[in-house]
């Protein structure tokens, strides 16, 4: 398995410092509407316990949690749909892009704008995607022997330590089950979501080009519709 992604991790803490908390939690609440199809409890539903999750780590309101999760029975909410991209950006690097709208009629345009315009491209659909794995991949504040134990015991596939956190990664279907464990055996959960996770990293060394993959990922990342971007760059 390739190495997270630095993108992961700076898109993470830009979110957290995001002083543009409306867009992130109109992003965060796409999420947890679209969860919440599968059912309106989160004890049953993991990808909704996950979703609410998230939002609470961003500070998102409990009046704002409620309100995406009703979204679902208000039959005059405009109806969500998930859809993905796959791009390519400067130096070769594959970006998988991840959307809820409600008008792919402005979501396409706006994405393929947002590649073009930063030396990237829409991609054919699955020439990107071969190149990553769906995985769950959850960060813990935790490193050493003691901590890599109880995250293979606790279910998990593999578990790399990187600037002075773990992340771990597992089957998707095991996310919510190991992030649980984790949390029950004492570990700190930074974040835990799904993510496209590339088979092989493409290394950006040059400073110029390394500037142009970020403005191009920060340009899609600030899209209203997106709600996750993934790349295989990785930025020295």
């Amino acid at each position: 398995m390739s190495g997270h992604s630095k993108w992961s991790k700076i898109k993470r803490d830009k979110g957290a410092n995001d002083a543009k908390r409306g867009a992130v939690f109109t992003r965060i609440g796409n999420q947890i509407a679209i969860a919440a199809r599968s059912g309106l409890d989160p004890t049953m539903n993991s990808s909704l316990a996950i979703a609410i999750e998230k939002a609470k780590q961003a500070n998102m309101p409990a009046a704002n949690i409620q309100r995406a999760i009703d979204r679902v029975a208000d039959k005059n909410a405009a109806a969500l749909e998930e859809v993905t991209y796959e791009g390519m950006g400067p130096g070769g690097v594959g970006i998988i892009i991840e959307t809820a709208t409600d008008n792919k009629n402005r979501t396409f345009p706006d994405v393929r704008s947002a590649l073009t315009k930063n030396g990237g491209r829409i991609a054919d659909a699955g020439s990107v995607m071969f190149q990553f794995d769906r995985k769950g991949v959850i960060v813990v504040s935790e490193t050493g022997e003691d901590a890599l134990l109880t995250i293979l015991e606790a279910g998990a596939e593999d578990a790399v330590e990187e600037d002075d956190e773990t992340i771990v990664y597992t089957d998707q279907k095991d996310l919510a089950k190991v992030r649980t464990a984790l949390v029950d055996a004492g570990l700190s959960v930074v974040s835990a979501e799904l993510q496209y996770v590339p088979n092989v990293s493409v290394t950006i060394e040059d400073e110029e080009a390394a500037g142009k993959v970020m403005k191009l990922l920060d340009a899609l990342d600030e899209l209203d519709d997106v709600t996750n971007v993934h790349t295989n760059a990785d930025i020295a």
